[in-house]
């Protein structure tokens, strides 16, 4: 049989490279077919409005927050925690900051009346929400029930844990007002106390939860 003149052609052969090379090029490729498609718009204009990611930074934004009932406006970055908005912008101190991790409960709030740690949500995904700090739950002069059975029984010493211990049984007897000691255990069991006051913090929750009255509750 005689050659026509050409020389034989070899079969492709795909690589790792050539392959990601490939679906990188497709994938950028739908990208820019999807961009090229999607309306103009102005700077800043209704994002939220047309289902699209809000933009929010990298300097401070003003926004509202609900706080013990008042709504409260402040300008923070994107990046500001709950806990610094609350103690640096709004003066409520009230809530501690101590290990900044989400790790002691120190900084215990309410949002939507559930307990959270402050310091592990971002001040802007408070938007919406009810928070309320314990300065919201009582004062020296008008003190809540949990606040005065921690007074009673000596729940307290060098007082850093002391308002998230406070919101965390406040939480579970708003929960179940006849919660019993485990119940009371799990729910400040993200509460940390370097003093030792547990026993003390669990005799206050149970007078309460048993319906005892203590001095000075509202």
């Amino acid at each position: 049989m005689k050659s026509d003149g050409r020389k034989p052609t070899r079969p492709r052969v795909i690589t790792r490279r050539s392959f990601l090379k490939s679906a990188v090029a497709t994938s950028a490729g739908a990208v820019a077919a999807t961009l090229a498609h999607l309306p103009a718009r102005a700077a800043g204009e209704g994002d939220l409005a047309e289902g699209i990611a809000e933009r929010l930074g990298p300097g401070a934004a003003a926004i509202d927050l609900k706080i013990n009932g008042e709504l409260r406006r402040v300008a923070v970055e994107p990046r500001v925690t709950l806990l610094r908005a609350l103690r640096e912008h709004l003066g409520l101190t009230g809530t501690k900051l101590v290990c900044d991790r989400g790790a002691c409960g120190a900084c215990t709030v309410h949002l939507d009346g559930r307990p959270v740690t402050s310091c592990m949500v971002l001040a802007v995904d408070a938007r919406g929400h009810e928070i309320t700090t314990v300065e919201e739950l009582g004062n020296p002069a008008r003190m809540h029930p949990v606040q005065a059975a921690f007074v009673e029984a000596d729940a307290l010493q060098c007082g850093f844990c002391t308002p998230g211990l406070v919101m965390s049984v406040a939480a579970a007897l708003a929960r179940n007002p006849a919660a019993s000691r485990d119940e009371i255990r799990r729910a400040v069991a993200g509460n940390i106390c370097r003093c030792g006051v547990y026993p003390h913090v669990f005799d206050a929750a149970l007078k309460l939860a048993r319906g005892g009255r203590t001095q000075g509750a509202a």
